[in-house]
């Protein structure tokens, strides 16, 4: 304990003398500019050029629009904004000695067509940032794919990213480069979202009309994230327009949604602040409406039903300082789902976040402070109830310096929550545990640019409070332009999470999915080694390349391999209680470990290699991937491919605007995946549970079914295709009011994808077939 209480205040020493070194340097009798640029709605303005004219002296806006001018020689410049997208400003700007001057830029959109080449920022960003295995998805983009239902959700689009697995459409999960759900960390405006998806895998808890973007990092991120081992998914929302009150109402076979937002209090000239808010609500009435459209499927319908609903409310201050209140209610209700089981799930949540620039400093300090919680019960018929409930807050702050193309941010995590979880395994063996959890992590990262070289070093500490268990994690990026069309780069990184989850690894798809922490009945050794940690650990290593064949055209090609070197699960083999006298080495009736305790250690890997294309100019837009993947687990008695271990997937996206007005809209998407392993059924025998134990008398006891399963995931599915189609038309009533129809046909040639097989019926069950759907949207 000395030991890692020194570690801490060390890393603590070093951020403040970090800070204090920065500081002091502003005070060299250099000017400096800083600030924000907007659109006039308020929405940050991207990786966009600011310079002063005739000079070398100039910078880049970042992601949040943020944008530092150093180093100044004091004198009289024309501080300017230029743009393919927006609109050119200029003003005059007077620097004098040690001036940090902050001015908050405006910029309107340029009167241009979808003719117009739209490649500016994204080329910049790919230049200035490290970008191995980052994925930043827009509004935009969701909106290309083939929407299901005739709603854009980003949760269609993360399938058609390099490295992304989905397992179905119904209760389907979210796989990334061989990582488990558990595995991939998902924000929501910095808040802790602990399950993203809805009941029927086609759709998020997000809602595009209020997305900003969403970063999707799948391996080899940077220390400003831990707690997870595989993957981060970073959504940031957008605030209320400024200027007006805008909205959108839709509705469509599948479900019906709404959203409005605008200013509570506009911003005038004398009175530059101001406060907006945006509210969204969406809904799915699936399992009504299939009974009328889609009883081909399901006479009995889909069941599946959910109410999203988030609000939010922004105060800006002058210079691009603001602060946001947000609040969240997502539920979900499976009813009588294949007449076995019911589910239901409820998640809530609320928060605040801020951003401040400091007046007389270079740095920008942003935080968040969040609650969530995610709750889900099943009632089955076998009478065995199961449940799990977690809860919890995190909260954070960050300091971001910019100086020239450099760049330094640090700050600090700290999160605690409680986990609750009843759970049978196949067996009918209980596992229970109710535990609370806190967890704190600080970092520091720096990004260099020398010459060619982008150089992005960064240390993370991880300390977990209930295993008093610390982590030290040093991560590295690099970025090398060759030239002014090829980039190779790298990322590496050292990981550790506490959060496991609780789900049969028998079959593919599970609507139930809970959550464990600190498991404390872990064996004590693995394959004759000693067990000296309960924390999970990976370490990650990309080498990859970026290629532009032209302007519009983009290569990127990814190699990757995860060793996941101590991963905790839940013990399928276990058959004895681990208490007196199984667990006592004296007795005649002990037992080894993986027959009792409740959870197991297993080590495992995952390698492939990703290959992507991006075609977008003028009215067309294509992405094509291709994944090749490898993933392995070994448990103590056997080693495995788990559910998830798709060998080649490949996802094709076509969009087509036509029209002399761009009103009509075509979208095409196909994805082909190689078989997913799976347990096979090798016969079936009377199940007798001996409930009054040696009394029982298995003469005249009626038993239950039992299954004989054949070796862990030793078979494999057909593979899977599907081809998604939409047609989009707009109308354009006023100036600022546009309705849209559009027609979706999922599976357009009807393939018959497996889902499940049902082991008690024996007989198999597929994913959604053919299922066209008609919606319309009023943008007002």
């Amino acid at each position: 304990m000395y030991l890692r209480n020194i570690t801490f205040y060390s890393i603590a020493l070093l951020l403040t003398i970090i800070f204090t070194s920065h500081s002091a340097k502003a005070q060299n009798g250099l000017g400096t500019i800083k600030g924000f640029i907007t659109e006039e709605t308020g929405e940050p303005v991207m990786f966009t050029t600011i310079f002063l004219k005739g000079t070398s002296y100039g910078g880049t806006s970042n992601a949040s629009g943020f944008y530092v001018i150093s180093n100044i020689k004091p004198g009289n410049y024309i501080l300017m904004v230029k743009s393919m997208i927006y609109d050119s400003i200029s003003m005059p700007i007077t620097i004098s000695t040690n001036d940090v001057i902050t001015k908050k830029l405006k910029v309107k959109k340029a009167a241009i067509n979808l003719t117009t080449i739209n490649i500016e920022s994204s080329r910049e960003e790919a230049r200035t940032e490290t970008k191995t295995s980052e994925f930043k998805v827009t509004p935009k983009q969701v909106k290309q794919i083939p929407t299901i239902g005739a709603t854009p959700d980003l949760a269609q689009y993360l399938q058609v990213i390099p490295g992304v697995i989905f397992t179905g459409d119904q209760g389907g999960q979210l796989y990334i480069r061989g990582g488990s759900p558990i595995q991939n960390k998902v924000l929501l405006d910095g808040m802790i979202i602990y399950n993203p998806f809805h009941s029927i895998g086609l759709f998020s808890v997000f809602d595009t009309d209020i997305l900003r973007n969403a970063e999707v990092y799948t391996g080899g991120f940077g220390a400003e994230y831990g707690g997870r081992i595989s993957s981060i998914m970073d959504v940031t929302t957008r605030e209320g327009n400024t200027k007006k009150l805008t909205g959108k109402v839709n509705a469509s076979t599948f479900g019906s949604g709404i959203m409005i937002e605008g200013p509570l209090k506009k911003e005038t000239e004398a009175s530059p602040s101001s406060t907006t808010f945006i509210i969204s609500a969406k809904n799915s009435y699936l399992a009504q409406s299939s009974k009328i459209f889609y009883s081909y499927i399901d006479s009995a319908g889909l069941p599946f039903n959910f109410n999203d609903i988030y609000g939010k409310i922004t105060f800006n201050g002058q210079n691009g300082n603001k602060i946001n209140f947000f609040g969240f209610h997502y539920d979900d209700n499976v009813q009588n789902y294949r007449a076995i089981s019911t589910f239901n799930w409820l998640a809530n949540g609320f928060g605040s976040n801020f951003t401040v620039v400091p007046g007389n400093s270079t740095m920008l300090m942003d935080g968040i402070f969040a609650y969530s919680n995610y709750s889900i019960t099943e009632a089955s018929k076998d009478g065995l109830p199961r449940s799990s409930d977690i809860s919890g807050f995190n909260m954070a702050l960050n300091f971001t310096y910019i100086i020239d193309k450099n760049q330094l941010k640090y700050g600090l995590e700290l999160q605690g929550f409680k986990t609750d979880f009843n759970f049978f395994n196949s067996v009918k063996q209980s596992i229970s545990a109710s535990d609370n959890d806190s967890e704190i992590g600080g970092y520091v990262k720096y990004k260099a640019t020398i010459g060619k070289l982008l150089l992005e070093p960064s240390f993370r500490v991880q300390y977990y409070g209930s295993l008093s268990e610390m982590s030290p994690e040093p991560r590295l990026a690099m970025k090398y332009l060759v030239n002014d069309k090829l980039r190779l780069k790298m990322a590496s990184g050292l990981y550790s999470q506490n959060l496991m989850d609780a789900r049969s690894d028998l079959d593919i798809v599970n609507l139930f999915y809970g959550f464990l922490s600190s498991p404390d009945n872990l064996p004590s050794q693995y394959k004759q080694q000693d067990v000296t940690s309960r924390l999970q650990k990976s370490q990650h290593i990309v080498f990859g390349a970026e290629y532009d064949v032209k302007d519009y055209i983009t290569v990127n090609v990814e190699g990757y391999y995860k060793n996941f070197s101590q991963l905790t699960n839940i013990n399928r083999n276990k058959i004895f209680p681990d208490a007196d006298p199984y667990n006592d080495p004296s007795s005649i009736y002990y037992r080894p470990d993986y027959l009792r305790t409740d959870y197991v250690i297993e080590t495992g890997n995952a390698y492939g290699v990703d290959f992507s294309l991006k075609y977008d100019y003028k009215r067309l837009y294509v992405w094509a991937v291709y994944s090749l993947g490898f993933v392995n687990r070994s448990d103590e008695l056997e080693d495995y491919s788990p559910t998830w271990d798709r060998r080649h997937n490949v996802n094709l996206l076509v969009s087509y605007v036509l029209g002399s007005n761009f009103d009509w809209e075509v979208d095409v998407r196909w994805n082909y995946g190689s078989g997913f392993p799976y347990t096979q059924t090798q016969g079936y025998y009377e199940k007798l549970d001996f409930g009054q134990n040696i009394s029982s008398n298995y003469t005249t006891t009626n038993g239950g079914l039992g299954v004989l399963y054949a070796g862990l995931d030793q078979g494999r599915l057909p593979a899977y295709q599907r081809m998604d189609f939409t047609l989009k038309k707009k109308f354009f009533l006023t100036k600022s009011s546009i309705l849209e129809t559009t027609l979706s046909i999922t599976n357009v040639y009807d393939y018959q994808n497996i889902f499940y097989f049902d082991r008690v019926l024996n007989q198999r069950v597929d994913q959604l077939p053919f299922m066209p759907s008609l919606g319309c949207s009023l943008t007002f």
